[in-house]
């Protein structure tokens, strides 16, 4: 479990690195808040009691992500190497590890070129510019409860391409331990989808958005976001969330909705 000093000390050490570099680092912090050791670790380095280098270890079923940082004076000192091969050494039995590193960040792309590891995607973070949207009542949303649970599980299946044992375990895990909204979402009498919304720092973040592949092209998925939209533009959030560069349909989609993209982060496979 990470501190309330701890995540203080990251938070600090995670504005210094993005000011100095230009960059957003993604920390995941709604799972470094929530952090059990079942899907999130943190690795720490201090130099006289000062936070200079941090790593977190973030899990996704038989996937895992990680994504540092180390303070700027103090890099080229072996930091970051030593947390990383620390981290390694914890996940030799891990199926797949992704590196995250921010697109435009020049000293990950010097430390992914002393390591064995390949390109595997991008994802785009994107934030929703105020448009006109009109609401449409065909679909609603209502909190998902533990009858829920399969549906989403499946739909984790069918649209993220979990296997089924990483989408129980990465489910059973979030509905356990977080209390912002899990909502299912409904059509014609019949739940066809899901969405989360997380609130954190005055900021709406929308994640795990999905809709059944045989109710997709009816418009319930542009429904559902501009549903979703007005009800947290209306509270004074802004709104973000995030997509892979190449699911081309939800980008067009966020893009008619009024998101735009703002920042990109690369993930690296690790060969081990």
């Amino acid at each position: 479990m990470v501190t309330n000093t701890q995540l203080k000390e990251i938070k600090a050490l995670q504005q210094e690195c993005e000011i100095a570099d230009e960059i957003q680092l993604k920390l995941n912090w709604d799972m470094l808040r929530k952090s059990s050791e079942d899907d999130t670790r943190c690795l720490f380095h201090y130099d006289n009691g000062e936070l200079t280098g941090f790593l977190g270890i973030y899990g996704f079923g038989s996937k895992v992500e990680l994504c540092g940082m180390v303070k700027p004076e103090q890099r080229r000192k072996g930091i970051f190497s030593k947390l990383f091969h620390e981290a390694i050494k914890t996940l030799q039995h891990t199926q797949m590890i992704l590196l995250n590193a921010p697109g435009n960040s020049q000293s990950a792309k010097e430390f992914l070129q002393t390591i064995t590891c390949e390109y595997d995607c991008s994802e785009y973070q994107m934030q929703w510019k105020e448009i006109e949207l009109i609401d449409n009542e065909e679909v609603t949303l209502r909190p998902s409860t533990e009858n829920d649970l399969e549906d989403e599980i499946q739909l984790d299946i069918q649209c993220f391409g979990f296997k089924e044992a990483d989408a129980r375990q990465y489910n059973n895990l979030r509905k356990n331990r977080e209390a912002d909204g899990h909502f299912m979402i409904e059509h014609g009498g019949k739940t066809v989808g899901k969405i989360r919304i997380s609130h954190l720092d005055g900021e709406t973040w929308i994640y795990g958005f999905s809709v059944f592949p045989k109710y997709q092209g009816k418009g319930i998925g542009r429904n559902t976001l501009t549903k979703t939209v007005i009800q947290e533009s209306q509270k004074g959030f802004p709104i973000f969330l995030e997509v892979e560069a190449k699911n081309a349909h939800a980008l067009r989609l966020y893009e008619s909705c009024g998101f735009q993209a703002y920042y990109s982060q690369d993930y690296y496979k690790f060969n081990h």
